[in-house]
């Protein structure tokens, strides 16, 4: 349980220009103050992030967005009144107090207002916004509970907020409202915001989820979420992968599998069938397996709507090599 006295000593840290880990209700975040270029800069050499790779700001609520960007369009304001505090980040053209370190020298920002109460007390008592990609190695699979923070980082980072496992699951949606070919905004990363749920907000938008030479939001490089056992997006039995020597293989399956086939492991996202609780459990069930010494893990695919479009990108971004 996260105490008052926890939250002030983080806040402290912050302020002075360190670095906390942090609960939301997507996954833990790695914080520092967004004003501070070099408070900053200690994210990316923690994570062994490319400076390429922009970041996303953390507010407390919808008033601090304008302290950070020029203008909020109306499609963007309509977003804002359904989805904040939540998991949605919106890209923005940013105000000159923003360091370029934040926005990998982009004219423009992502900024999200956390739902999570412990996130949003933090900023607060921090005073500042929070800049905070995921709590992990670079690329890696993304914590959703403090201790996989405190197993990537251990004394590295000795605060780390531990409010228990995270809601959702999945990374902000991201939608940008800045340099789109149209005149619609532009998805760049599906998340806990369903792309059904924006629509029906704001009508059709474009996708452009794919950026490895200049990404404009976390999230777009092809390789990106991955264990360091192999693994690959597939339907296929198990005895494919058996004739290339294969011995060791691990299965993360949407729901429970009539037969075992053969795997070593298995990993159940729903037993259910339900997406939502398929996102809660996904980067939880890909560590567990990346932690059997497995030589090959095999992933089955989930129904490509709603929660899953956002699970199935993790996928294949894990899966690339």
């Amino acid at each position: 349980m996260v105490t008052k006295h926890d939250i002030a000593a983080a806040a402290n840290t912050l302020r002075q220009g360190g670095l906390v880990a942090f609960p939301t209700e997507t996954v833990y975040g790695l914080g520092a103050c967004a004003l501070d270029a070099v408070a900053v800069a200690g994210i990316f050499e923690l994570k062994g992030r490319p400076r390429f790779d922009p970041l996303i700001v953390h507010i407390s609520d919808a008033e601090q967005l304008t302290e950070l960007v020029r203008s909020v369009p109306p499609l963007a304001m309509e977003l804002i009144d359904k989805f904040w505090p939540g998991p949605l980040s919106l890209v923005l053209e940013k105000r000159r107090c923003v360091p370029d370190i934040v926005t990998a020298g982009l004219p423009s920002v992502a900024v999200r207002c956390p739902q999570h109460d412990v996130a949003r007390q933090l900023i607060r008592a921090a005073g500042v916004p929070v800049a905070a990609p995921s709590a992990n190695r670079f690329g890696m699979v993304s914590p959703t509970a403090a201790a996989h923070v405190i197993e990537q980082f251990g004394d590295l980072l000795p605060i780390v907020l531990d409010d228990g496992p995270c809601r959702i699951g999945v990374e902000s949606t991201v939608v940008s409202f800045v340099d789109s070919p149209g005149e619609r905004p532009a998805l760049l990363r599906p998340g806990g915001v369903t792309l059904e749920q924006i629509e029906d907000v704001i009508g059709k938008i474009e996708t452009r989820t794919h950026e490895d030479s200049r990404p404009t939001s976390p999230g777009q490089l092809s390789r990106h979420y991955s264990p360091a056992t192999p693994l690959v997006l597939s339907g296929d039995t198990l005895q494919n992968y058996l004739l290339d020597g294969k011995s060791a293989v691990g299965l993360l399956s949407f729901r429970r599998p009539q037969s075992s086939d053969g795997f070593s492991a298995i990993e159940v996202l729903s037993e259910q069938g339900s997406l939502r609780e398929a996102a809660v459990n996904l980067f939880a069930a890909m560590r567990r397996l990346d932690s059997l010494g497995l030589d090959l893990i095999v992933v089955r695919p989930v129904p490509e709507v709603e929660l899953g479009r956002a699970i199935m990108d993790r996928l294949r971004r894990a899966a690339a090599r």
